[in-house]
């Protein structure tokens, strides 16, 4: 492999999210900050959402470590598509409560008697929900009629939904207008610009062992901004690809041709993850073509009556 080529200690772009690999990006960072600063103060949910491929499940492994750092308690559910009762049975083993053989009432007993717990000595719990655009409707009222569980003067644990936009839209339902409504911040990841891009690829390589000079040339950067969108988990594919690229053809730096390579060979890849963006633009000449045959047709269907 071209580890020991580019003088590297590991692969730099590798896909699996390592918080050694986080880079303090604008967009991430604040989305970072935003949460803490809303559970430091109390706010019952805070919702990240971003587009596939942006960092989210990274930004969340930083953010179990800081919270545990801070010593809260962490609830994490990396899986979301749950029934309610799936729901509850997985918070309440998350918490150390485990629900076999209780009943529904004696669970949720359980789950407040621990929280309850936690609170009198003073530590606070936070649940995170990653991928919570695929929680279904009625496990999402489950959650909100279990954050009803409180003391007089706080809530006994605090939620953190983290998802694709289309969580947007689920939260948008008006069965769920109550838990909306107690989404008290809100943050949108956003992809990278070519400067942040340069930025992400440095970084990266220096957390690999890199300390040489800038290994992609400025056209090599643009071009994987161009082709990538500024999506992180593109940039990593493409990265990968290009340093490949680079070894097999002897050259110590990528260059802009050595990314084309990369591109030509990531085309399926390249089209499913930024397909979501594409999209408008497709159903906007769907409907201008559509249209155009449908007047057509009528303009024929015209001539033949008045012939």
């Amino acid at each position: 492999m071209y580890s020991d080529f580019f003088k590297l200690s590991e692969l730099p772009f590798s896909l699996t999210p390592n918080t050694l690999y986080y880079q303090p990006l604008a967009s991430h960072q604040e989305a970072l900050n935003l949460v803490l600063v809303a559970l430091s103060s109390g706010d019952g949910f805070v919702k990240i959402t971003g587009e596939v491929g942006l960092g989210k499940t990274m930004l969340c492994r930083m953010l179990l470590n800081e919270l545990d750092d801070q010593g809260h308690i962490s609830v994490y559910l990396p899986n979301s598509f749950l029934s309610p009762s799936e729901f509850r049975a997985s918070f309440a083993r998350e918490l150390g409560v485990y629900p076999e053989g209780k009943s529904h009432e004696d669970l949720l007993q359980a789950v407040s008697d621990r929280l309850v717990h936690y609170a009198q000595v003073g530590q606070s719990v936070v649940l995170l929900v990653d991928e919570a655009q695929a929680m279904p409707r009625e496990t999402i009222e489950a959650l909100r009629l279990l954050t009803n569980l409180e003391t007089e003067s706080r809530k006994l644990f605090q939620v953190v939904l983290i998802g694709q936009p289309e969580l947007d839209e689920q939260l948008d339902q008006a069965s769920l207008r109550q838990l909306k409504q107690r989404i008290t911040f809100s943050c949108e990841l956003q992809p990278l610009s070519v400067d942040e891009v340069a930025e992400y690829l440095g970084a990266r390589l220096r957390s690999a062992g890199y300390t040489g000079e800038p290994l992609f040339s400025l056209a090599a950067v643009k071009a994987l901004h161009q082709s990538s969108k500024g999506v992180p988990r593109l940039l990593n594919i493409l990265g990968h690809k290009a340093l490949l690229s680079a070894y097999g053809k002897g050259s110590t730096r990528v260059e802009a041709d050595h990314v084309k390579a990369a591109i030509d060979d990531s085309s399926s890849q390249l089209s499913s993850t930024l397909a979501s963006t594409a999209a408008p633009d497709n159903r906007f000449w769907h409907g201008l073509v559509v249209g155009f045959l449908l007047a057509f047709v009528s303009m024929l269907i015209v001539e033949q009556v008045l012939l």
